[in-house]
């Protein structure tokens, strides 16, 4: 009879720095070629979408086009937000540089997105009171909401309302109108100068070329098919982007108390599986977001390997899912309101139950 025990598996701690502990070091390598053939990719599609979509007329053609070109603006923003973080390249620099590049087409002010999506968001995931993204109101809260304020969290909140609330939340309130601290005010004026100036610039060209060739209607028709409507497109596309890396009925919001670094990082994002030309286009592994979200210093291209080795060990807490639209729009009717002692989803309808 043997006596031999048997081996005892001590359970993964559950602390963010032993999740990066099993990352491999290749992961955190940022070599020139993958983020140089990515950008020369993104700014490629974004010209030629851009140039096809100025060359179009019929109804259909520009539909087509407005929303490739939304798309095109969405490649850029992943990059642009990659490097943001610091992990596009290994120079600080050019970092900085190339976020702001990658991110003009999209209208985002670089700084201003720095606090509140790299040190907010990424600070305090699904924080009750902390992260603002996509943050869920309570049965309370709802019915505490005026009638206008009410439709507002319906609209935004509904299956196609994600730009609605992308729009007014992050891009308008955290970032146009946020000035930030005394600390970081002054670059984030700066920038806001910088980009609204440069966008003017565009626009003013737009208005004259399209002067030219078809009057009044001309100049009021080009800045809004070349700018305007790509951008709400990105904005839409964006926001829905988001919603899905953190909003499902499997996905948990924390109280204060209850939250760690752990807990918001590791159980409340995502690993979304995508098809790879999509992927290759325009989202650069973005719906790849629990390594993301451990450790912002990965790069796009080094995501999946990382999420390989973090599914590895933590092969009961990694969500991984193929994207489907039954189960977007199913996640959309669940997820209304929250309720954080019971850490559950509940629907509208819990706001008028007795």
């Amino acid at each position: 009879m043997s006596t031999d025990a048997a081996p005892i598996i001590e359970p993964r701690a559950q602390s963010l720095n032993a999740v990066r502990d099993i990352i491999p070091d290749v992961c955190y390598e940022r070599p020139a070629g993958p983020a140089v053939r990515a950008l020369i990719r993104a700014w490629a599609v974004y010209a030629v979408t851009i140039a096809v979509l100025a060359s179009v007329h019929s109804w259909w053609a520009v539909g087509l086009m407005w929303l490739a070109a939304g798309l095109a603006v969405s490649g850029l923003f992943v990059l642009g937000h990659d490097a943001s973080h610091g992990a596009l390249t290994s120079s600080i620099k050019a970092n900085r540089i190339l976020a702001q590049l990658c991110m003009a087409p999209s209208i985002h002010v670089e700084s201003a997105w720095d606090l509140g999506h790299n040190r907010i968001h990424h600070g305090f995931t699904t924080r009750q009171g902390f992260d603002f993204v996509w943050h869920p109101a309570t049965v309370d809260e709802y019915r505490g909401l005026g009638r206008i304020a009410r439709l507002q969290h319906r609209i935004e909140w509904s299956a196609f309302g994600s730009g609605v609330y992308y729009l007014r939340t992050v891009w308008w309130q955290k970032m146009w109108r946020f000035n930030g601290q005394s600390k970081n005010r002054g670059q984030i004026i700066r920038d806001k100068s910088t980009l609204g100036s440069s966008l003017a610039v565009v626009v003013a060209a737009l208005v004259v070329i399209g002067a030219f060739s078809g009057g009044i209607v001309g100049a009021v028709w080009l800045p809004v098919k070349l700018v305007v409507v790509p951008f709400l497109l990105f904005v839409h596309i964006i926001g829905w982007t988001v919603y899905v890396h953190h909003v499902d009925p499997s996905i948990r919001w924390w109280t204060k108390k209850e939250w760690t670094q752990y807990k918001g990082q590791m159980e409340s994002t995502t690993v979304l599986e995508f098809p790879r030309i999509i992927n290759w286009l325009w989202f650069h592994n973005i719906f790849v977001h629990v390594p993301h979200h451990v450790d912002i210093r990965i790069p796009f291209h080094q995501l999946p390997a990382a999420a390989r080795a973090i599914e590895v060990a933590y092969p009961d807490t990694v969500r991984r899912s193929r994207m489907s639209a039954r189960r977007y729009f199913s996640a959309a009717r669940a997820c209304k309101l929250y309720d954080f002692e019971a850490a559950t989803w509940l629907p509208y309808s819990a706001a008028t139950a007795k």
